[in-house]
Formats: C-alpha cells, sequence, structure tokens
C-alpha cells in the first residue's frame, strides 16, 4: 500500500501563506465574495461553449467519429477505464463525449460531468493567478523572488560528485550567481526540480524532509516553500529548464502579495467568474459520486485500480495546498478556463487578463536555454507555465506553431490554439499515462477540414 501512494505521489511531480486561516474551498466554492472581486468580475450569465454540429465550426463529423474506435480499442483492451474527450472551435463546442467507466469494479458509468484529480493541470490556473497580480503592479516578472518571500535569499547550488560506489552524492555548495526571479519560478529555469539535490550519503534531500507526498502532507504552503528554501538548488538560476517545485512558489508569492490564501483567491478571482463551479481543492461531499476512480498501469500497459488510500485523494480538505498540484475539475470548467485564454484573457464578460499578457504567457521565453529531461517534448519551447509549439517543422506534427498546453500526472491533458481558434481538453484517471492525450490531439486536427475561416456572417 504504501508503495502505491509512493508510486502515485512522486509520478504526479514528475509529470506534471497564511496558515490557512480561510477556510478551503470546495468544488461548491460556498462564501462570500469580496466586494472588488464582484465589482471588476462579477458573474455573468453563462453564454460560451454551446454544442453545434461540427461542420459549422469547420471539423469533420466523419473524422471525428475516428475518435470513438481509438478509445475504445483502449478500453476492451484493459488499458483505459474511461475518458471524456472535448474540442471546441471558434468559441462552440463540436465534440463532447464520454467513453467508459469512471469506476470499472462499481460499474459506475462515465459522465460529461465527472471530476477528476488534474495534478499539473493546477499549474495554469497559478500562472493565471501570478498574471493577475502583475498587471495590477504588484511586482516584476524581474523581481527576485526573495523580495517578496525572503527564505530564498542567498540560495547555495549543490556540487554532486560520484562516490566508489558510482553514486552520486553531495560534494559541496557554492552561492547562486545570481538570484531567483518571478520569470524563473513561471518557466521552470529557477534551479529547483521535483528530485531535488542528493545529500552526503547519496539520498535524494527532497524526500528526508517530507516533501512528498504531498497530498497527505500535514503542513502549509508556507512551510513548504521554507523547506524548498533550506535545501541547495541543483542547477544555477536562469541557466536550464527542469520541472519541478517552481508554480508552488509562485502559489505562496499569491498569497503573500494578495493578502489571501490561494485557494481563495482561485476561487473568488478566477472560478467563480468564470463559472468553474466544479473545479476546487477537494470535492464537496455531495459531488463525491462524480470523483472519477484512480488507476495505474501494470508492465503490460493494463490497468489496475489503485490502493483506496489513493482514491482518497481530493476527499477532504488538504492541509497543503499548492500550485503545481492538487486541483479537481470537470473537462467542461477546464474548457471555460482554455477558452478564456483563448479568448485573449476573457470570457463571457468577465475579463481575468488583458489580451497582451495572455500573448506573454504563450510566448517561448526559454530562447536557447537547455533543457533537463523529456517532459518537455521535441520541438516545444516554454511559455509563463506552458509548452509553446515550435511549427510543424519542429515538432513533425499536424499541430500548428503557437499551440501551446501541458497536462496532468493521471493522463489528463489541454491544448490552445490561437491558430485555428481550437481548444481541447482530455480526461482520464491513469497515473503517469501521459501519451493518450497527445493522441488524441492529433485525431482532432486530423478532422480540421476549413482551416481559420470565420464562418459567413
Amino acid at each position: 500500500m504504501k508503495k502505491a501512494i509512493r508510486f502515485v505521489a512522486i509520478t504526479a511531480f514528475l509529470i506534471c501563506s497564511l496558515e490557512f486561516r480561510i477556510p478551503a474551498q470546495s468544488v461548491t466554492h460556498r462564501g462570500r465574495t469580496p466586494a472588488r472581486a464582484l465589482a471588476e468580475q462579477g458573474r455573468t450569465p453563462v453564454q460560451s461553449l454551446n454544442q453545434v454540429p461540427p461542420e459549422q465550426i469547420g471539423l469533420s463529423k466523419t473524422r471525428l467519429d475516428r475518435i470513438k474506435p481509438w478509445v475504445e480499442r483502449y478500453i476492451a483492451e484493459n488499458k483505459l477505464s474511461g475518458a471524456v474527450c472535448l474540442i471546441a472551435r471558434r468559441g462552440s463546442v463540436g465534440y463532447f463525449e464520454t467513453f467508459g467507466m469512471a469506476d470499472k469494479e462499481a460499474s459506475k458509468p462515465m459522465r460529461k460531468d465527472a471530476i477528476f484529480r488534474i495534478y499539473s493541470m493546477t499549474k495554469a490556473v497559478t500562472g493565471v493567478a501570478v498574471m493577475m497580480l502583475y498587471e495590477e503592479g504588484r511586482f516584476n516578472l524581474s523581481d527576485p523572488v526573495s523580495k517578496y518571500l525572503p527564505e530564498f535569499a542567498h540560495m547555495k547550488v549543490a556540487i554532486e560528485k560520484t562516490d566508489a560506489a558510482g553514486k552520486p552524492v553531495l560534494a559541496y555548495t557554492v552561492p547562486a550567481e545570481r538570484d531567483i526571479t518571478i520569470l524563473d519560478l513561471l518557466r521552470h529555469t529557477s534551479g529547483l526540480n521535483y528530485a531535488g539535490p542528493h545529500d552526503e550519503k547519496g539520498g535524494m534531500s527532497y524526500q528526508a524532509l517530507g516533501l512528498t507526498p504531498a497530498f497527505t502532507a500535514d503542513y502549509s504552503l508556507a512551510e513548504l516553500t521554507k523547506r524548498l528554501a533550506a535545501q541547495p538548488l541543483v542547477h544555477q538560476p536562469g541557466t536550464i529548464w527542469d520541472y519541478g517545485w517552481s508554480i508552488d512558489i509562485l502559489a505562496r508569492l499569491v498569497e503573500v502579495v494578495s493578502g489571501h490564501a490561494v485557494d481563495e483567491f482561485f476561487s473568488e478571482r478566477i472560478f467563480k467568474p468564470l463559472h468553474m463551479d466544479d473545479t476546487g481543492y477537494y470535492v464537496a461531499e455531495s459531488k463525491l459520486d462524480r470523483l472519477v476512480a484512480m488507476y495505474q498501469p501494470n508492465p503490460d500497459g493494463t490497468i489496475k485500480r489503485l490502493p483506496d488510500p489513493a482514491q482518497d485523494i481530493g476527499r477532504k480538505k488538504p492541509a497543503l495546498m499548492m500550485g503545481g498540484a492538487g486541483l479537481m475539475s470537470t473537462a467542461t470548467d477546464y474548457a471555460r478556463f482554455v477558452q478564456m485564454l483563448l479568448n485573449g484573457g476573457e470570457l463571457d464578460g468577465a475579463r481575468l487578463l488583458s489580451p497582451k499578457t495572455v500573448t506573454l504567457m504563450h510566448s517561448d521565453v526559454l530562447g536557447d536555454l537547455p533543457r533537463f529531461g523529456t517532459v518537455l517534448a521535441e520541438g516545444y519551447g516554454f511559455g509563463l507555465t506552458f509548452a509553446v509549439n515550435r511549427g510543424p517543422g519542429k515538432t513533425a506534427s499536424l499541430i500548428s506553431k503557437g499551440e501551446y498546453n501541458w497536462g496532468g500526472a493521471a493522463g489528463t491533458v489541454f491544448w490552445i490554439d490561437p491558430e485555428e481558434k481550437m481548444i481541447g481538453v482530455f480526461m482520464m484517471q491513469t497515473i503517469g499515462d501521459l501519451g493518450k492525450g497527445r493522441e488524441f490531439e492529433r485525431l482532432a486536427y486530423q478532422s480540421i477540414i476549413d482551416e481559420s475561416k470565420e464562418p459567413e456572417k
């Protein structure tokens, strides 16, 4: 059982404050809305993302029908329990289908309002929150994060060596050549990753500090950032892309700068204005029957149910509410979030960001910096929490230059394509199965038969 839980936590982080005096928001989002939030972006009627015949938005129904046998083959081979697939273009939904089971063992069919653990798809929400505060003039992207979180001042960088047994161990540390900036955190060039440096005996220092499994942590986000800051960095800041804890530090920045716990900021400033009524850090008791069961792959690619402790993720308010993982959501809720970004920061009259800010977020700010590992796909750069497509000539795929995306450790994926005016959301719950969402994206693109042509008025 412990092995299974550890597998869940470590995989989640490889892919993807205040002492929480303000109660965490469940997916019901009860509670008062601050006057400022209501005044600036009060709830307006839901208008966007109505479903239309796919040909009306330049998609072929015949080609979209290829998705069904693709999903059903995986289900028949016991390589997928179930999924929700959503494709929208030009502001309307052209494909929205469910497949398989939300809980195989309970014979519970998948439903369109099923609630999923979205893991690292939380990062994009944190990125939007950060940029909302940036627009308010609260900080510069070039600011050292230590200006707001002083525990990150005077960081050290680990220098490792190989011991006699061939194992990497900490040799010594050197001072960081410069401060970690807010931009570094947004683009994963902070010098942190998820594994952390080795200690003098070859152990992983982050594990020794109890930083994982985070979903059962009994400490706050403020404590998490202090524990991270107490350890040396893996790289010099600003020198290499390495996926890790950076976005969780940004969530703490949101708390300190805004004066609100991160869950309250998300709820009041993002989820309520966008009518994301089923999104939060845990699921209300009245909605638990919609929470999808968790699975993990066997060596042969088939799946098995994770033990009950893993199924409990999302069933109660966590002590640690992070910026890099932890949210629960539905396909329709998350589609509203990404449609807001495609629209340049606005949805149904609720404007969260300026179009100029959204453009910055999906610009490739990584440049020629090297990247560590394979999490960032070949042919992609990186923006502010998003992978950014550098074009078909770089990716050898159907997907447009400028498309931006990310996913979660249980196989969930989203993408946003400004050129084709298209978004996609794919939801499933198999930990570590990161390929099926990209296959779904390819099937969505092959259905386009009317490239970027606006319908006749």
